[in-house]
């Protein structure tokens, strides 16, 4: 059984160290390339090419639930205490060998022995302290804060170099799976700011960064645990899928992410599900989006059935609820909304007749890269959003830009906003989910109510089958109750992968690629 499925209290942290990891060390100096000035990259069979759809907006550990972060830099450059299978939802060690609750709200963790970091300094229990302590309790905005932690306190011990203790301030029964989405830095790293070049316990380290060209990591022949067959991985972006595949296709690359059907990656794309589901998030704040009808309105316009068919070829399905199948939560009984345009439009004008100012310009924004056929899937919507009577306008951004409009504080005074979303839930609970996302003051949330916020909390409180049913009943409650989103699909993925590399993507894949994984193919019976 999951760690997560024994859920019996949900709590949200800010943590506070204390003992014996120092917070005022020398910040490491960033800058704007890595170590090795003159690189060579000559193909070889040791070296990786993987070519992404765009380039990460940073290496800063704390921040790797960013998928474009994340992809890079977890597993690879930096590691957890504890991590997810993905395959079994199951909680394994990693850099603790063992965790136990010591008491109703005090979580004790074993250092594993032996492991340094790429610098050479050893890994201990004052490294792991300050890891936590950065992440959770610093100012410096952590997108892990947001995503995994809140506003309570945890208190960090480093009892010794070999012992963690993490108190909460009621019993959480899941702090070793919140734990796990916190990757382990040295206690030198920047306390008071990101980090451009992290330094981490993985089996990878950065060789170069060329910002706007390409980034390389290096194997860390120091590292701890099992030696990855290859030495090097240089990441590249191109922002059309057809440009990625056609790479691997043309032998420039080994491997090429997020790519659609059309593509043209051919016998060498491989189709796997990827945890993901697309929605559109409306700010209820503003006008016309604070009448529930306009809300309505929009979510009945979107054809979702047309758009997995018409633009993903049938890679996903149609979404109506923000979690997917393999989700503590999730309600097989939930339909999506069906399609209506002729409903839509009545909903308008009867906000328009009864004063709602439905002219007022709505700013539908999605993030150039975010997946394949996204400006396509916009189009369709702004279209169909015209329809029904509603003054719509696309803006595409890059990913800095996008997560301005994505996580709190949001920008003031950007008027009525419809974002295009993309959430997958890593860590197998819906409570991660609707935390973050319909809370009232969730991290990704525009609004909310004070009784759906008691209905989260119950939901939180309880174990087992009722813990299942009473958040299916939130998710079920959310378009009833609230209607912040429009969901769209439960997204599938293409990754174009060569013949000389044996890979096998999962769930997770689309989070963090895990270089250590991929090895070379037996070609022998080829030739």
């Amino acid at each position: 059984m999951s760690p997560a499925r024994s859920l019996q209290q949900g709590t949200r942290y800010r943590a506070v160290v204390v003992a014996t990891a120092a917070l005022t060390v020398p910040a490491l100096v960033t800058g704007c390339s890595v170590a090795n000035s003159s690189h060579s990259d000559a193909a070889s069979p040791d070296t990786l090419r993987i070519v992404l759809p765009q380039e990460p907006p940073t290496l800063e550990p704390c921040d790797a639930s960013l998928t474009s972060t994340g992809v890079v830099v977890r597993s690879n450059i930096t590691e957890p205490l504890v991590e997810r299978n993905a395959d079994t939802g199951d909680l394994e060690p990693k850099l603790a060998d063992s965790w136990e609750q010591t008491s109703d709200t005090v979580w004790t963790f074993r250092i594993r022995p032996g492991v340094t970091f790429s610098d050479g300094s050893a890994f201990d229990a004052e490294d792991a302290a300050f890891s936590i302590d950065r992440t959770v309790n610093s100012t410096i905005g952590c997108d892990v804060d947001g995503y995994v932690f809140g506003d309570d306190a945890l208190v960090v011990h480093a009892i010794d170099p070999s012992t963690v203790t993490v108190q909460t301030p009621v019993a959480d029964p899941i702090l070793p799976l919140r734990i796990s989405f916190v990757e382990m830095v040295p206690s030198t790293t920047d306390a008071k700011d990101k980090v451009r070049d992290p330094i981490g316990t993985g089996p990878y380290k950065i060789d170069y960064w060329d910002h706007g060209q390409r980034l390389a990591l290096v194997r860390n022949d120091t590292y701890w645990g099992t030696v990855p067959e290859y030495t090097r991985a240089i990441y590249q972006w191109r922002t059309e899928g057809s440009v990625r595949a056609a790479m691997v296709t043309n032998d420039e690359a080994e491997l090429a992410t997020y790519l659609g059907p059309e593509d043209g990656a051919g016998d060498l794309g491989v189709a796997y599900p990827n945890n993901e589901t697309t929605a559109l998030r409306m700010m209820a704040t503003e006008p016309p989006l604070d009448d529930y009808r306009v809300r309505e309105a929009i979510d009945l316009s979107v054809n979702r059935a047309g758009i997995v068919k018409a633009l993903f070829q049938g890679l996903g399905e149609p979404a109506g609820q923000l979690v997917g199948s393999s989700i503590v939560g999730f309600d097989p009984d939930l339909q999506p909304t069906p399609y209506d345009s002729d409903r839509a439009a009545q909903l308008v004008a009867e906000a328009k007749a009864d004063g709602v100012p439905v002219d007022n310009q709505i700013r539908l924004i999605g993030r150039t890269g975010q997946f394949p056929k996204i400006n396509e899937t916009i189009e369709v919507i702004q279209n169909s959003l015209s329809k029904a009577g509603l003054n719509v306008k696309i803006e595409m951004m890059d990913t800095a830009g996008q997560m301005q409009y994505q996580i709190r504080p949001f920008p003031q005074g950007t008027g009525p906003i419809l974002l295009m979303i993309q959430h997958g839930n890593q860590a197998g609970d819906a409570q991660f989910t609707v935390d973050q996302y319909m809370r009232s003051d969730g991290y990704q949330s525009y609004f909310g109510s004070p009784g759906y916020d008691a209905q989260i909390d119950a939901a939180e409180k309880l174990v087992g089958d009722a813990r299942q049913d009473a958040f299916a009943s939130v998710l079920a409650n959310e378009p009833k109750e609230i209607r912040q989103f429009a969901y769209i699909a439960h997204m599938n993925a293409v990754l174009a992968k060569s013949p000389t590399v044996q890979y096998t993507p999962n769930s997770a894949t689309g989070d963090e690629m895990r270089l250590s994984e991929m090895t070379h193919a037996d070609t022998s019976a080829n030739g």
